[in-house]
This record gives structure tokens, C-alpha cells and sequence, in this order.
């Protein structure tokens, strides 16, 4: 039996259900991250034993399971999307700005698909929006290629935002700090398409990087699926 299957117990005598540790559960992983998620942290965050817990979320993947899919329903769009690159576009750019809330949704993104009600309603709005344009099978591997590529874009951008945190230094301020030992390094002669690439390659922001990488992508998509099957 699933999490979501198993009933509840009696909320006495301290009112709980999952609602409330899932929320308590999330309000403890935005402030610390992950590791500051513990049912131990949990029951002490609602004034509550321990052991309590356990009558509703069996271990702490189970509340991991609960947390991802509570704020999947972030990432679910109002309406139903105009097309199949508005949907796939919606799905990337719905999961980077949770995770920009959430920022521990990076850490659980990529593994076995959750399969909460908020997670199966995500991915039964996005492949509505490719039926029928391709066999499964191609649409199933258009889906895992567009998230392939917005969680390493999510992961690389929530780590770089740590980073600045852990060394109180920004992109900028970390670039001109690196900028005598790199500057001496490229004199070498020895890294050309780097010195390249440092020279002349111009400087975007995160946001804007996503957004190219993802019009990339789903043009790579559209061949695909404008190809007859095999």
C-alpha cells in the first residue's frame, strides 16, 4: 500500500494530518534544505511526538514523495496549453520557477516519477498536449529529452546560487576575483577555444540561457515529431 492509498488516524490528541506535516516539511526544507528535514524536525516544528508521525508517513522517503508532489501542483498549468511546445515550454519553465522557491526540488529532480495526484495531473497535461502528434513511444522520449535538459539547466543554476551564498560572492564579483589567475593562464597559449569562448563570448544571465537551451531543444522536438514513423 502507498502513501497515498494508506487512510489516516485519528488527528487527537494533537491535531495533525498530511496536509500539516507536509507543509511543516516544506517550510523547514526552504529554510534549510533538505538535510534540515527530519520526522523527528517535523513533529518538533507542530508541537508533536515523534512517534505520532509515523501513523501517517511510514519513513522519511514517503514525506519526500508527499513534499515533491505538493509543490507540483506549482508547476501545473491554469489552462490547457495552446500546443505541444507551449505544454513542454510550460512543464520547463513551471518546474525552474518552483524550484526557485523550492530549492530543494533540484535535488529530487531526475529519479523515478512521483505518483501523487498533483505529479500524474502534471504529466497527463503535458502528453494531452502531444497525443496523436507521433507514436508513444517518440512522444514518451520527446517528454524524458525536455526534462533531461531543464533538470541539468535547474541543478547547474540552484547550485551556482548556493555557491554565491556559501562564498558571499556574485557571479560578477567571483569572475573578477578568478580573472588574474585566468588571465594568466590563457596567456600560456595553451587553451585557444577557451581564450575564445572568454573574449568574445557574451555574458547572459541564467534566465536567459534557460530560455535559449529550451527554444534548442524543442526545435530538435519538432523534427522529430515531423518525421513519418518508421
Amino acid at each position: 500500500m502507498t502513501v497515498w492509498d494508506r487512510p489516516e488516524p485519528p488527528t487527537r490528541p494533537v491535531p495533525l494530518d498530511r496536509e500539516r506535516i507536509v507543509a511543516a516539511a516544506i517550510a523547514l526544507a526552504d529554510e534549510g534544505g533538505l538535510e534540515a528535514v527530519s520526522l523527528r524536525k517535523v513533529a518538533a516544528r507542530l508541537n508533536a511526538g515523534p512517534m505520532r508521525l509515523y501513523g501517517y508517513i511510514a519513513t522519511k522517503e514517503e514525506l519526500l514523495d508527499l513534499m515533491v508532489d505538493e509543490v507540483q501542483a506549482e508547476i501545473l498549468p491554469e489552462e490547457r496549453s495552446s500546443g505541444w511546445r507551449e505544454a513542454l515550454r510550460n512543464l520547463a519553465n513551471g518546474t525552474r520557477q518552483t524550484a526557485l522557491r523550492h530549492e530543494w526540488l533540484a535535488d529530487l529532480l531526475g529519479g523515478r516519477p512521483t505518483l501523487g495526484p498533483n505529479g500524474l495531473a502534471v504529466a497527463e497535461a503535458t502528453l494531452a498536449a502531444l497525443d496523436g502528434l507521433a507514436d508513444i513511444d517518440t512522444v514518451m522520449r520527446a517528454v524524458e529529452t525536455v526534462s533531461s535538459y531543464f533538470t541539468g539547466a535547474i541543478r547547474r543554476e540552484i547550485a551556482n546560487l548556493r555557491a554565491e551564498r556559501a562564498s558571499g560572492l556574485s557571479r560578477h564579483e567571483w569572475q573578477r576575483a578568478s580573472g588574474p589567475y585566468l588571465t594568466r593562464m590563457l596567456a600560456t597559449g595553451r587553451f585557444p577555444a577557451l581564450t575564445k569562448a572568454v573574449r568574445d563570448g557574451t555574458d547572459v544571465d541564467a534566465e536567459a540561457s534557460f530560455a535559449t537551451g529550451l527554444d534548442w531543444v524543442l526545435d530538435a522536438v519538432a523534427v522529430k515529431l515531423a518525421q513519418p514513423p518508421a
